[in-house]
């Protein structure tokens, strides 16, 4: 299976905020005080923009809907956590914490894809867990490493682990299970999303090995990395407070690598890591200085990666 696709989902805010509903376990997020909601979501918009023509500039074929303002969706601008696109057809719809977010799923979606020439052959289901109070947030909480069929999971109130061992089942993943934390007012706590403190390229990962505090998890973690010759570039939990760890690789024209991230993530590397990095794929960045404060989310995020087969 490929690792990387050319192919992007991503959703256009229209009423853009603070998610009240997720800030209980997302630390990342923060109040923009002074700023007017409509001035936040017109920043975001901005953002995104941007961001957009940056990635079809390359080559990257990215779907744009756009959110609709009922019902209430501040995070929308995050699609990754509820939906995943299969090479085989089929289309994952994963379980969320926050209500706010469940209503997000939008099928109307899928038929954009289809008329653009997609092919979805089945749609794998596990939102009926929201009942029992079980959530996966798709590739937020899940890293797929679809070329040596692992998959990397840090559990967190967002991430549960019999979810998680049923998803790799149902899709013949290997479970890589670990917890990840961060330092909150000096507690150690969960991070909310896997893909905050990591990142899985095609012939490397990006990792926060500090997050994993047990040493016979980090030591699985990084040997199962190594093990499938992917070079680890290590950052610091400081650069992943700057979305570092946020990033994800994509395939732009002439089948180009780049690895996409904020400019925020960008600046907090190393000249050591982005000549690690560089080694692998072009660097394109673009600031998200908004979206990242108020949603505690970054790139990686923002796009929901297209497997799909083409009809």
């Amino acid at each position: 299976m490929k690792q990387t696709t050319n192919s992007i989902l991503m959703i256009r805010p229209v009423a853009f905020r603070m998610n009240e509903q997720t800030a209980v376990n997302n630390y990342y997020q923060k109040v923009l005080d002074g700023l007017l909601p409509a001035t936040v979501n017109a920043k975001a918009q901005q953002e995104f923009d941007d961001f957009v023509e940056k990635l079809t500039a390359v080559g990257v074929d990215v779907t744009v809907v756009d959110d609709t303002l009922n019902p209430d969706t501040p995070d929308s601008i995050f699609p990754n956590n509820w939906v995943s696109f299969h090479e085989n057809g089929d289309v994952t719809l994963y379980p969320m914490f926050a209500e706010n977010r469940r209503v997000e799923r939008r099928e109307e979606i899928f038929d954009v894809l289809e008329e653009k020439g997609f092919k979805i052959v089945n749609i794998v289901d596990y939102t009926s867990a929201e009942e029992d109070g079980f959530f996966l947030e798709g590739t937020g909480s899940l890293l797929l490493d679809r070329a040596n069929e692992k998959g990397y999971c840090a559990l967190s109130p967002r991430a549960d682990e019999e979810l998680f061992i049923e998803f790799c089942e149902d899709f013949d993943y290997a479970p890589v299970l670990f917890e990840a934390f961060q330092t909150v007012d000096g507690e150690r706590k969960l991070i909310y999303h896997t893909n905050v403190m990591m990142c899985l390229g095609e012939t490397f990962a990006v990792i926060c090995a500090d997050c994993i505090d047990d040493k016979k998890e980090r030591k699985m973690v990084l040997e199962s990395l190594k093990k499938d010759g992917k070079e680890v570039v290590l950052i610091t939990e400081s650069q992943v407070n700057n979305f570092a760890g946020n990033m994800l690789e994509v395939r732009g024209a002439s089948d180009k690598r780049y690895l996409v991230m904020s400019a925020a993530a960008h600046q907090s590397l190393t000249t050591k890591q982005v000549e690690q990095l560089e080694k692998h794929a072009i660097i394109l960045s673009s600031s998200l200085d908004t979206i990242e404060a108020c949603g505690g989310g970054s790139a990686r995020c923002m796009m929901a990666e297209i497997f799909l087969p083409r009809a």
